[in-house]
């Protein structure tokens, strides 16, 4: 049984804000192989739960593999039925892969401070 997943992404590089992100590639799993299904813009829609949650809905994507992920970002895409799985980084494929062979689980770094409105944190993992 296949499975999708979205990877936040800039360039082929895992974008580590998933809320900022400028797009999500999207693979589908199957057994322990991941491949490239499309790459999902999300232009206009950065820091929208509900739009972003309805994208991956539309697009059949079941989980979100990310770096970090605020709390309330979380809350609105698990609340739809999407999984989350937090505190990945590297290249958009190795990450797929490493999921795709069961080494990504999520570690819970969900950023639980408030963010307020300027994004200059930098999380060291």
């Amino acid at each position: 049984m296949s499975k999708k997943i979205a990877i936040p992404t800039n360039g082929d590089e895992l974008d580590p804000h998933f809320g900022r992100a400028a797009g999500f590639t999207v693979f589908e799993i199957e057994g322990n192989e991941a491949r490239f299904v499309e790459l999902l813009s999300s232009t206009g829609l950065q820091h929208q739960h509900e739009g972003l949650a309805n994208m991956f809905k539309s697009k059949g994507v079941e989980v979100l593999v990310c770096g970090g992920i605020g709390g309330g970002m979380i809350n609105g895409l698990t609340a739809i039925g999407l999984e989350v799985v937090s505190g990945a980084s590297g290249k958009v494929a190795d990450v797929a892969n490493q999921y795709a062979l069961g080494k990504i689980v999520s570690s819970g770094s969900v950023c639980a401070h408030d963010h307020g409105d300027d994004h200059h944190h930098h999380h060291h993992h």
